[in-house]
């Protein structure tokens, strides 16, 4: 399974959703990434602490970067969240700490990576050791990717670029948004130095799907999450944009780049002989009646696809209620209701709406965890009571393990983490 093609369109996102640590706080992620079809979701402020990889029940396979000390704070950390075809293509992963995560993907074409890096950078009230810390290491990063592979550079970086783009011509466009701050400098730096193009300026849109941040009170917007490609595959990237209806409870923007594989001519994978087809065959009837009944057979099985047979519909969470998932829906309508809003009165009522329903949202979901952990207990007993080992040890492992054991990379005999999947 490939990830990229030069027939297909896909999307990847990068959001900064302030925080993973709340209970059912995956779940509606994993519902958003679905509902914009998106390949990869880049995850910037986890607050998740150490290293791991974990299934969703909905299918999504999230890979997280955190602090590895004991007792670490529950703040920064970065992740990736794939579909079942990035799965399918996933080469390899590695963590770079609680703010650079990397990983690997097979394309359409041999030979040529696609390689995905999801950051979090200092903001701009740390010190300048830290922002150089960390613009050193990901440099350190960038530059193991090779020339001839596809390099995508995405995330929160805390940066603004602006719209001048002199100097910086061969890698930024002209429809940035603000002026170029201090973080911003950096950020460009490290763009023109790797020849790392900057999507969001490149094309043209409205300045309210440019602007990736938003204060609460909406009097501040910024341009601060980015995603880049290295210039050689400038091509690649049709579109980025942000999608103003995804909602995590954030003051992010979810950021969606809209790609396909575009190769130069040398790069082709040569013509395509056009197969000839023997018509002189179907001359017998009996031949013709096969084929007739093979290609009939044909058609109703796209007819059962269509219509829903044979495939499988997403699970959410088992102990997630309608109700709250109808809180869920009902929050989206109120940051819908504050993106349509025309004057500050009305954003400012909306916005109040907007906090409210979140607060339910959460409260909801507590509820629902608090008395699906109740039910598992009670089951719990009453199989103790009847001598029913086998369900006393299923609930008693559900109960014990409310959150699904994550599956640590592989290392080698010398401790080295193993990231190669086929080396695993």
């Amino acid at each position: 399974m490939l990830l990229l093609t030069t027939r297909a369109t896909i999307y990847l996102g990068t959001w900064n959703v302030r925080t993973m640590w709340d209970t059912g706080r995956a779940f509606q992620i994993a519902a958003e990434m679905r509902r914009y079809n998106l390949e990869v979701l880049g995850i910037s402020e986890t607050h998740w602490t150490q290293v791991g990889q974990q299934r969703l029940t909905s299918g999504e396979l999230l890979l997280y970067s955190g602090h590895e000390e004991e007792n670490a704070s529950h703040t920064q950390g970065v992740a990736l969240m794939l579909s079942k075809q990035a799965q399918n293509a996933l080469i390899g992963w590695e963590s770079q700490g609680p703010r650079i995560i990397k990983a690997s993907f097979k394309t359409k074409k041999e030979g040529i990576t696609m390689n995905i890096i999801q950051c979090y950078a200092p903001t701009n009230d740390y010190n300048e050791d830290a922002k150089d810390q960390f613009y050193n290491r990901l440099q350190s990063i960038v530059e193991k990717c090779q020339t001839k592979d596809l390099t995508i550079l995405m995330g929160d970086f805390n940066a603004t670029v602006g719209t001048d783009n002199t100097g910086y011509e061969d890698i930024m466009g002209r429809h940035g948004l603000g002026e170029r701050n201090e973080d911003g400098e950096r950020f460009a730096n490290l763009c023109a130095f790797n020849k790392l193009v900057t999507g969001g300026t490149i094309f043209p849109h409205k300045r309210i799907h440019k602007t990736t941040l938003t204060s609460p009170d909406h009097t501040t917007q910024n341009q601060i999450d980015h995603i880049c490609i290295n210039k050689t595959f400038r091509r690649t990237i049709e579109d980025v944009r942000i999608k103003r209806g995804a909602d995590i409870a954030s003051d992010h923007h979810l950021l969606v780049a809209k790609m396909k594989l575009k190769l130069k001519k040398h790069w082709t994978m040569g013509r395509t002989i056009s197969q000839k087809f023997n018509t002189a065959f179907l001359q017998d009837t009996n031949k013709l009646n096969k084929f007739k009944i093979v290609l009939s057979n044909k058609f109703q099985a796209f007819h059962d696809l269509l219509n829903g047979e044979g495939t499988t519909k997403r699970h959410h969470k088992e102990w997630i209620t309608v109700d709250t998932l109808d809180k869920i829906q009902e929050r989206r309508n109120k940051k819908a209701a504050i993106n349509t809003s025309r004057t500050r009165a009305e954003k400012a009522k909306a916005q109040a709406e907007y906090t409210e329903v979140n607060k339910q949202v959460k409260r909801s979901i507590r509820t629902d965890k608090l008395k699906y952990v109740e039910d598992i207990a009670t089951t719990a007993e009453k199989a103790a009571r009847e001598g029913n080992m086998r369900q006393l040890y299923d609930t008693t492992k559900k109960l014990s393990g409310n959150r699904r054991k994550p599956e640590r990379p592989v290392k080698s005999k010398e401790g080295e983490v193993i990231t190669n999947i086929k080396e695993q």
